[in-house]
């Protein structure tokens, strides 16, 4: 049997300008993913193309003797920005429901309520998104990002009787994969998304052509000051 180890990145920037880097917290939260994981062994070691996703595997990675990082571009997150800045123009023009959640983000912005308004938001368009109601060429459909990560999920477990198999990855990614895992809906893949936390861990056991999984969203090995979730 061999163990596949998701891990989200830490906290991102993503109300900045630069969405694709870790915060002060992230930082935090990957030295303590390397700490947490110091004793583990990894065959492989993998992490997507964004620079969230390559810092954390760097930070928690550092000095603990583990393979090379390799580099998998099937493992990058959707599109989020595409969604936030180019097919939440196209949505608002259709979807009156849509138009009054992006109003209701913009008046509280600046309040204590952003981030659950944002949410809302970002629910309902990832949810017309994957439903294919709206598109736009400059945007990776969900099919195409379905494709991939699957693509990606049935090339690790090809690999050795006995790996240990550690990814840095983003929470679509771990959404869409722990729902592959339990034959679940697409639209289960969403769901779980938006509960994976920052710096969290999902573990899995395949073999044999199966793929259990263990445990998910795991954050018990970050202090409480530096969980988050966005």
């Amino acid at each position: 049997m061999s163990e596949l180890i998701l891990v989200r990145h830490g906290q991102a920037t993503p109300f900045e300008q630069d969405t694709d880097r870790l915060s002060p917290l992230g930082e935090q939260q990957a030295h303590a993913l390397g700490e947490f994981l110091a004793d583990l062994r990894p065959t492989h070691v993998l992490h997507g193309p964004l620079v969230r996703q390559r810092k954390t595997a760097e930070i928690a990675g550092q000095g603990r003797g583990w393979p090379t990082p390799i580099t998998e571009p099937r493992l990058a997150e959707f599109d989020g920005d595409g969604l936030v800045n180019t097919l939440a123009l196209k949505l608002a023009g259709q979807d009156a429901e849509f138009t009054r959640l992006v109003q209701a983000f913009r008046e509280h912005r600046d309040s204590p309520q952003r981030n659950s308004h944002f949410q809302r938001m970002l629910e309902h368009l990832a949810a017309a998104w994957q439903e294919g109601r709206v598109l736009h060429g400059d945007v990776e459909p969900w099919a195409d990002f379905r494709n991939r990560v699957q693509s990606a999920l049935t090339d690790i477990l090809a690999w050795p009787s006995g790996s240990t198999v550690l990814v840095f990855t983003s929470g679509g990614v771990i959404g869409l994969i722990t729902a592959l895992s339990l034959d679940a809906p697409d639209t289960s893949a969403l769901k779980l998304n938006w509960r994976v936390k920052n710096g969290s861990i999902t573990r899995f056991t395949y073999g044999a052509g199966r793929i259990t999984l263990d445990s998910f969203n795991s954050e018990a090995h970050l202090p409480v000051a530096l969980r988050s979730w966005r």
